[in-house]
């Protein structure tokens, strides 16, 4: 696939390395994200808009194409991170807005990007999703919220397949953003304890996300449609050997 890629949430962590890699394989991607980009930044759309504003995303995705052409990919990587508490002290406004900009966000782009696709009769979206999609977490709102994105890409696949969309999600572990950082650096969680979880006893960085989404808009997968992608460094398929007393070493 060649053409104009929109990646939601760009100005920092997987959406900024999703533009990178993106451009790397010889797409062009166009950034927006809600806060504003530094001066210097180029490949980006310098009107800031919320996603969960189906008013303002649609005069800006309208906006897009009037002025650079038709969006023939879309990745959602905007998205906030949920807030770990049990649901009788997670406040009803929180829970509201992380529904609101992983799940609703996400819904609201698909829906004017992706159908401008349809009847165009081709386009590839990638949902970014969460492992928390497919395994429990005490991220109450949050994580409700990606295994929705993860099921309303597969529906969303159904839907307009036939007219030649394809759109999929891929759902990183913990890979090392600005915001997983800022919770390291805050103690709430132990790096050396997450990366001896994994498999591949490590995080994962933004730049294997990004690849990862870049491979998926691409032709490589023109046949792939409707999947969750765990990229992951082994983490759900290495976190249940603590059942059983842990992973083995590397002797």
């Amino acid at each position: 696939m060649s053409g104009l890629v929109l990646v939601t949430g760009g100005r920092s962590g997987i959406g900024a390395a999703t533009g990178r890699a993106v451009a790397a394989a010889g797409m062009r991607p166009l950034l927006c994200d809600i806060a504003a980009f530094e001066p210097e930044a180029a490949d980006v759309w310098r009107i800031p808009f919320d996603v969960s504003d189906e008013v303002v995303v649609a005069h800006e995705v309208g906006a897009i194409e009037a002025a650079l052409g038709p969006i023939t990919g879309l990745v959602n990587a905007a998205g906030i991170l949920g807030r770990m508490a049990p649901p009788h002290k997670l406040r009803m406004s929180d829970w509201d807005r992380e529904i609101a900009i992983d799940l609703r966000g996400t819904y609201v782009m698909c829906r004017e990007v992706g159908s401008r696709m349809a009847e165009r009769g081709a386009g590839a979206i990638v949902n970014i999703a969460s492992i928390v999609s497919l395994a429990s977490a005490p991220v109450h709102g949050y994580g409700p919220a990606k295994a929705a994105v993860a099921n309303l890409t597969m529906t969303l696949a159904a839907e307009w397949g036939g007219r030649g969309v394809r759109v999929n999600a891929v759902s990183p572990g913990f890979t090392r953003t600005p915001a997983l950082q800022r919770g390291l650096d805050a103690g709430v969680m132990e790096e050396e304890r997450l990366a001896g979880l994994s498999a591949l006893r490590r995080l994962v960085e933004p730049e294997e996300i990004g690849r990862s989404v870049a491979w998926l808009l691409s032709d490589a997968a023109s046949a792939i449609t409707g999947i969750n992608l765990a990229v992951d460094a082994g983490f759900l398929c290495g976190v249940t050997w603590q059942a059983y007393g842990g992973l083995r070493g590397n002797g």
